[in-house]
Formats: structure tokens, sequence, C-alpha cells
């Protein structure tokens, strides 16, 4: 067996049968094994930041790893800014990368580039291949690092030669680590600043916004009058009707630092301190009160929601508040297209179990507040603020979750890094609806400017921001790679428009032209 095989049927032993790949010269043994290795489904993305975004999104919902397989150092490279979000939003990827043959590489031929370095900043784990017959220790070792909590980025470097030379046998199935549960002193200690702290707070983050840690934090917001926070760049929330909702906080520190005054301690729950998004001229980078102590409830290695059924034992909350009496809004059929009526629309026709994938920008408040009565959605945030992770994403997430409906939010300006994707969500059928969010700008940036002190744009400055001179037409651009695509410009084509998507599977596109 070449070592190719070898490392396929290791991925295969440990339950990894999804690769997503852009491969070169260098990955052809992989590619030539697949057929070899029939339990392995492999999808080919037309760029690497694709392939990047896609295992994030999978993993995200899968809870394990997908591998990917690149072209050397470049082919990582393009990959990078996606391994950068999948990185912060922990997420467990195994990360091939092909490389030259060791009798090759002397030569400084036109792809060599040092690949460990480069992956460093977004791996957990770093490992360039040593000898054809680790190819199945190594692999193991990769598998192992990605799934070690609360997941990270495993980078296995394999040298070209190393995998058409023979390898032996593929490494066998290991134990998937399990997370710990924290020190029950450390509970207890968390119990009795809850019991006699008039203003505390839980920020919740990682698998402690899911449903079980929801219905522990929400006993426990009952019980002792906790307010409850969730990280507004966590992985994966679980939101809609039915569900306790924790305040995410806001974007811009001038709100945020508003809705955390007066806050006396914060628990942390899978979750780091609350720092705004960048820097501001006499803004200070964390958002809690100064004086406010910082208590570490669960890391976000450990076990968070355990954590948190645990303390609400301790505290006594053993029942939860029923749950708020949310309707549905009512469509809009008719008026101007803001990111209020779209947002409308999507919560009075969303699907139950729907998965949102996030990349609006600067539309995403105005459509979260209209979420509130959707019935229970799953919503993948932006993680790490590289833009272009948005229809990467949801692919991945569609392919972890074929028979849920997958509707990706994204921007047209962040939508053009990473637009190859919808070729894949054609080619693989996937069951995807996006909406663009057509403003013709990079909005975000017209508010950063005048937030960090750069004044009112000029005329020069202004041209930076607009995408409208030409207009993207992102109708054509989805048909052209096969996703049919239509264009609202109203609430009520946005409407129709919208509920026919919904109706039929497969990938659609509706280009929304923003009225504000």
């Amino acid at each position: 067996m070449n070592g190719a095989e070898s490392l396929l049927r290791t991925l295969l032993n440990n339950s990894i049968d999804l690769c997503l790949m852009n491969p070169g010269t260098s990955e052809m043994q992989f590619v030539s094994a697949l057929d070899r290795a029939p339990g392995m489904r492999s999808v080919l993305c037309l760029f690497e930041g694709v392939v990047s975004g896609a295992a994030d999104g999978y993993a995200r919902m899968s809870g394990k790893p997908a591998a990917t397989l690149l072209h050397l150092g470049p082919g990582l490279a393009n990959g990078l800014a996606n391994f950068h979000n999948a990185h912060k939003a922990r997420s467990p990827v195994v990360s091939i990368v092909g490389q030259h043959s060791t009798q090759h590489l002397p030569f400084n031929a036109p792809l060599t580039t040092d690949i460990e370095q480069l992956a460093r900043p977004v791996s957990g784990w770093v490992h360039t291949l040593t000898s054809p017959g680790r190819m199945g220790a190594a692999t193991i070792e990769a598998i192992t690092a990605a799934l070690q909590p609360p997941g990270q980025v495993a980078t296995l470097i394999v040298p070209a030669d190393y995998s058409w030379c023979e390898a032996g046998a593929p490494g066998e199935a290991i134990v998937r680590p399990v997370r710990e549960l924290p020190d029950p002193a450390r509970i207890r200690a968390i119990a009795e600043i809850l019991r006699s702290s008039g203003s505390a707070a839980l920020l919740l983050s990682g698998r402690a916004l899911l449903d079980r840690a929801l219905v522990a934090a929400a006993k426990l917001a009952a019980a002792t009058g906790v307010r409850v926070f969730a990280d507004r760049y966590a992985a994966r929330m679980q939101r809609g009707a039915g569900r306790f909702a924790p305040e995410k906080i806001p974007y811009f520190p001038e709100p945020a630092l508003e809705s955390l005054a007066g806050i006396e301690h914060m628990i942390l729950v899978e979750a780091y301190p609350p720092v705004s998004f960048f820097g501001y001229p006499n803004l200070p980078s964390l958002m809690a009160p100064p004086d406010c102590p910082m208590h570490v409830l669960a890391t976000p290695e450990e076990d968070g929601t355990g954590a948190l059924e645990a303390l609400a034992e301790e505290c006594g909350a053993r029942k939860a508040p029923g749950p708020a009496a949310t309707l549905r809004p009512e469509l809009p059929r008719d008026g101007a297209l803001t990111a209020q009526t779209i947002g409308r629309t999507l919560a009075a026709l969303m699907p139950d179990d729907a998965i949102i994938t996030d990349e609006m920008v600067s539309s995403g408040e105005a459509v979260w507040r209209e979420l509130e009565g959707a019935p229970p959605f799953d919503y993948l945030a932006v993680t790490g603020g590289s833009i272009g992770q948005g229809l990467p994403v949801a692919l991945g997430a569609a392919l972890a979750c074929p028979r849920r409906k997958a509707i990706a939010l994204e921007a047209d300006g962040s939508g053009m890094y990473t637009l190859q994707a919808l070729w894949t969500m054609a080619r693989e059928n996937l069951d995807v609806v996006t909406v663009i969010f057509a403003n013709r700008s990079y909005r975000i940036l017209n508010i950063e400017l005048r937030r960090t002190g750069a004044a009112e744009a000029g005329p020069r400055a202004a041209e930076m921001m607009d995408i409208g001179h030409p207009n993207l037409d992102w109708v054509a651009l989805a048909r052209g790679q096969g996703v049919e695509a239509t264009r609202a410009t109203t609430a009520g084509e946005f409407a129709a428009q919208y509920g026919a998507a919904l109706r039929d599977r497969g990938p659609r596109l509706i280009e929304a032209v923003l009225a504000d």
C-alpha cells in the first residue's frame, strides 16, 4: 500500500469521510487513491479559500473534522484567511498539504516555500512527514491533534515521494478525547458569587451556546437573576422560538459598554473576556467595566455544558422558565426592500431547523432583531473577521446536514472573495439559499471611516468604498456557475422569490438590491 492510500484509509478508519480539495501535481497520488477508497467523499472546490471555509462550516455542524487537500505553500496561502476563521471558531480540521518530493526540494523550484511557517499562525499542530513508513502514525497524530478540545486545525505536510512509496498499514481508530469538567471547587466558588452578587453575568461561547447549555443557563437566570450574554463571534449558536436567548453583545463599543455597564462579576463559560472588534480613539478595548473581575467557570477546552448544569444544581436552580411567547412576524408583501424587511421575511417563512450563515456585515444587526420570532435555527457567525467565509461556511454546513435548509446571508462585497463556492454548491446539488445584500458599497468601511476619526470621505476616499461602478451582476455570476438566480428590488418580490427558493431543493441565489 503506498503512502497516499495509507493516509486515506487512516482517515476513514477514524470516520473522517469527507475531503475538500484543490489538488496539484504533488497530490496526484492522493487523487488516484480515491478510487481505491470508495468510502471517502471527495469534493472539488475551485479556490482554496472555499476549501478551508467549507471545512470550517462542516466542523461547526458535524462536530468532526473534514480533511482538506491543498497544493504546496501557495495553495495553503490561498486558504489561510478561512483557516484563520476556522482557528477562531475552534473547528477541528485535518489539513493535508502536499510538498515537493524530497529529492526535488533542495533545488528551490518556483513553488518552493516554507509551508510550516505559513501554517503555524492558523494551526494548533504542524508536522512535516519524515518518512513514508510514518504515514499512518503521522496521520493519527494529526487526527488526535485536530480533535483535541476545543478543536483546532492540524496541518500535515506530505512530500510527494512519500505518497508514491510503500508505506505499510494504515493507522487504526483512536479514542476520541473527552472534555473534562472543571474542578468542583471552582463551581462552588462561582455559585457563591451568584448567591452574593446582585449584578453578575455569564458570558457563553463554544458549546455553551447549544441547547443543553442554554437550558441550564435559563435555570440559573431564573433562580439567581444572573444576566446571560452570548459571545457574538461564537462559531455556532442555537436560537429561535422556544429557546432561551442570551443577549448578544453589540458590535460597536459604545452600545457594548452600555450593555455591560454595572456588571460586578463576569463569569466566562468557554469564553474569553469581551473585547471590541477594533480599537478606536478614546475608547477601551475591554467591553466589561474596568473594575469587573473575570471568573472562569469553564475554559474553552473544558465541558462548559456540564459546568453550567453542575452550577445550576449547586445553586438549586432546577426549573427553567417557560419559553417566552413569540409570534412569527407578518410577511411583508409590499414596500421598500431593506435589511429589516428581509429579516422579517426570513423569519416569517423560515423552515424549522434551518442553518443560517451570516456575513451580512453592515446589515447584520437589523436582520438579527427580526429573527426573534423565527422557528428554531442554528446560527453560524463570523468568527475571525476574515472576509469571505459566508458562502464556504454555508457549503460546508450543507455537506454536514444535507436534510436541513442552509441559508447564506451574504454582503455583495464580501461575497466576491469566495463566490466560487457557488460552483461547488451546484456541482454537489446542495440545498443552500443564498441571499446577497446588494448595497453596491463596502458600507461598513463608510461607517468605520468616521468612527476611527478619519473624517468624512472625500471623492477619492469614497471611490475606495464604492463597488457600484460597474454594478456587480450577481444573477449572471450565479448562473455562470450553475446556480439558478433572481433579483429582487421590492419587499414583495423578495418574499415571492424567497418562498419559491424554500419550496425547491438545491442551490438558489437571490440578489436583494437594498433601497437604503
